[in-house]
């Protein structure tokens, strides 16, 4: 069992940036993938960002060049940086792990989920 929780999200204009953050608690010494997970209002669940434990990651192509993901073990947390922030990338954002080491942006690969958090980006 794996708990998330989520946090960093806000507000910010066009251009800015945010740090999203995800605590992981529970089971830490399994290999686990993560990932970074949006949902805009009215529409589907997209895959953001995710690495895994062997250091492979994958961006969604709306986002490569502006986000990295990244993780600290030593801290059980997952991050994801957010450069040059558009208002199209307003959504809630949540984190995920799932088992095993290979990586995707399937959202229906992933187990367990954090709660969500809000970016919003004003033009």
């Amino acid at each position: 069992q794996v708990q998330l929780v989520g946090s960093g999200g806000g507000s910010v204009q066009s251009g800015g940036s945010l740090r999203l953050s995800c605590t992981v608690s529970g089971d830490t010494y399994s290999r686990y993938c993560m990932g970074w997970f949006r949902q805009a209002p009215g529409k589907e669940r997209e895959g953001v960002a995710a690495i895994c434990d062997d250091g492979g990651s994958v961006y969604a192509d709306s986002v490569k060049g502006r986000f990295t993901i990244s993780q600290d073990n030593a801290k059980n947390t997952l991050y994801l940086q957010m450069s040059s922030l558009k208002p199209e990338d307003t959504a809630m954002y949540y984190c995920a792990a799932k088992p095993g080491v290979a990586v995707t942006l399937r959202a229906d690969s992933y187990m367990y989920w954090g709660q969500g958090t809000q970016v919003t980006v004003s033009s």
